[in-house]
This record gives C-alpha cells, sequence and structure tokens, in this order.
C-alpha cells in the first residue's frame, strides 16, 4: 500500500489549471462506450466531463454557472475537439494519461484531492486512506471521499481509481458498473498489473 503512496506523489503528470474568470462556456454531448458524457468548456480549459445518467450532474453544472456567471451553450471548441479525440483513443486503448487542458472549480481542499488524483498511475488503484496520506491529511479520509464525489472531470481526473481500504469498489456518482468497467479497462492497458 505505501508503495502506491509513494507512486501517487512521484508520477509527473499534468498539475491541473485552476482559474476563475471565463468569459463563455460551450457543452457538448459525447458518445462513449459506457454512455453519454457531458463535457463543458471555457477558452482556457475543461470544467466539466460527466456521465448524463448521474444525479450530481445538475448539481455540478448550477455550481459551474453561479461560480462564473457565465451562460452556457451547445457548440464546439478546440477543448473540446481535443477531449473528444483522447475519450476516443482512452476507450479503444491506446492512451493512459489525457492532455486536455483542465479548468476547475472548487475550494482550496478539493483542488488538492484532485491534483493528487491524478497522479494515480494508470492501471492501478490506491484507498481513500491513502490518497489523504498522500495530500498530507492522513486523518481527513471522508474529506478526501467528499473531495473525490465532487470531481467534476470523471475520467480525466480519475476519481474511479479511488477504492475502500478493504479494496472494495467504494462509491462511484458515475455507477459501480461504469467504475467496475474503467478499472478493468485501465488494467487490461496496465502491462504491469
Amino acid at each position: 500500500m505505501s508503495s502506491i503512496i509513494r507512486s501517487v506523489q512521484r508520477v509527473p503528470r499534468k498539475s491541473v489549471v485552476h482559474q476563475q474568470v471565463r468569459s463563455a462556456l460551450i457543452s457538448t454531448v459525447i458518445n462513449t462506450p459506457l454512455g453519454q458524457v457531458q463535457a463543458i468548456a471555457d477558452e482556457k480549459g475543461l470544467c466539466i466531463l460527466d456521465f448524463q445518467k448521474n444525479a450530481q450532474l445538475h448539481q455540478k453544472i448550477e455550481r459551474l454557472k453561479r461560480y462564473t456567471g457565465a451562460l452556457i451553450t451547445d457548440g464546439n471548441s478546440v477543448i473540446l475537439d481535443l477531449l473528444q479525440q483522447e475519450l476516443r483513443n482512452y476507450f479503444a486503448g491506446t492512451l493512459k494519461q489525457f492532455n486536455t487542458p483542465l479548468s476547475c472549480v472548487g475550494t482550496e481542499f478539493q483542488k488538492k484531492v484532485w491534483d493528487a488524483l491524478s497522479q494515480i498511475p494508470f492501471g492501478t488503484t490506491c484507498s481513500y486512506a491513502q490518497l489523504a496520506q498522500a495530500i498530507g491529511h492522513p486523518t481527513a479520509c471522508r474529506a478526501v471521499a467528499q473531495a473525490n464525489g465532487a470531481n467534476a472531470l470523471s475520467i480525466i481526473i480519475p476519481c474511479h481509481r479511488v477504492i475502500s481500504s478493504d479494496g472494495k469498489l467504494g462509491g462511484y456518482a458515475g455507477g459501480l458498473q461504469r467504475k467496475h468497467w474503467l478499472l478493468n479497462h485501465e488494467k487490461k492497458g496496465n502491462p504491469y498489473m
């Protein structure tokens, strides 16, 4: 278990971009093998990527609208085009790390957790306790789990890679069947598993 914490801390990944000022938000729906996802981006990065059949999606969109004060319009952008290509490659098994720029909305603690989530290597998992340890808050397992659940960038910020300390799947806002599928998909693409 401690080796996963070390790997979470050592794996160099693109850091999550955090910004506050957005002028326009563009939304599109993308088909995936796990169902449709809604993607919302501004001119700097992806703000939301979540399954349409997720009960929390509406709350995440409302939080984004309140935070930005921007209107959401349907359309396409360079960022959404890149995301669509990367999702195709991910589901085809040829992409292990996303390069789509991100624009996250959340508290400083949530952003710290999301940054740590982004460091979990492809095809591996860690527990909520290990993630809390990795961010320097070893007694904050519940807060880490809540921040994990508030992640608005499913798949890209891989909250599906966090499991319970007992090895069970734990929760996943997108549904446990999707979490199980994603973990198996990544496990097949990781030669070290």
